[in-house]
């Protein structure tokens, strides 16, 4: 399933060194602080009958030493209102961009909606938002995102957690890690899940399939719009930001009236 190596096991610092930038190679504190992490982070997965030794020693395995800046000027936080964030998601090309989606996959999108009793237009519009309808499904790779939050000490909790979710997913599948992409925040396809919501609520087996993700996107919302009452507040439990929510909801209701 994964690229062979050596059995020679490397040792954490020549690891550090290899997948390392530049600047880290000079930065000996920097080498300490993420071995001791990382030795962490390996010991946590023995202890759970898992191993990653052979991901990290993988050269395509790198560190992303700014992932926290990214979601720290993420466009949610980097804006105050609605409308400057619609012209950050690039909202008036969406829109256009919405009728020629609709039309291709009205099918799918209509049986998305008898299914779960979310509208198609919500459905539609999350896809736009996340992916461009499936043309951006982001240039990091999940494992090296939720290591590299880990490794930094950057919402660690959620990264271990996620990246167990992400080794349970691909081990399942029998999918190399590396040869998957994803946001920054190690949200994958289309439809922009993260492992734990793929391992919840994913319907089907492709990932990367549009149908899939279309009764994907409504299997989520129906599961929390059952738990919170509304549409509203399960389009804010994908993401929550009330920007987000005002955003797609807009772009659904635009979407409506064509």
């Amino acid at each position: 399933m994964y690229k062979t190596i050596s059995s020679l096991v490397l040792t954490s610092l020549i690891l550090f060194i290899t997948v390392l930038p530049a600047a880290a190679e000079t930065d000996p504190e920097k080498n300490e602080k993420y071995e001791e992490r990382l030795n962490a982070l390996k010991e946590y997965f023995q202890s759970n009958g898992m191993s990653i030794d052979q991901m990290l020693e993988d050269s395509r395995f790198e560190i992303y030493e700014s992932i926290g800046d990214r979601f720290k000027n993420s466009a949610e936080r980097k804006t105050l209102n609605l409308e400057d964030y619609k012209v950050i998601l690039g909202f008036e090309a969406k829109k256009s961009q919405m009728v020629t989606f609709i039309k291709e996959h009205n099918q799918q999108l209509e049986i998305a909606e008898i299914e779960y009793g979310i509208p198609k237009y919500v459905i539609a519009a999350i896809i736009g938002i996340e992916s461009d309808y499936g043309r951006n499904i982001g240039s990091y790779n999940p494992f090296n995102s939720y290591v590299s939050m880990y490794a930094v000490d950057y919402r660690a909790d959620f990264a271990r957690a996620q990246l167990k979710e992400l080794i349970e997913f691909i081990t399942r599948k029998e999918i190399d890690v590396f040869e998957l992409k994803s946001s920054y925040a190690g949200a994958m396809s289309f439809a922009q899940f993260i492992p734990y919501s793929i391992n919840k609520w994913w319907v089907g087996d492709d990932i990367f399939d549009m149908n899939n993700n279309i009764m994907s996107v409504g299997n989520y919302l129906a599961y929390f719009k059952e738990r919170t009452g509304s549409i509203d507040r399960a389009v804010f439990r994908y993401n929550p930001s009330e920007l987000y929510t005002s955003a797609v909801m807009a772009l659904a209701n635009e979407a409506q009236q064509m």
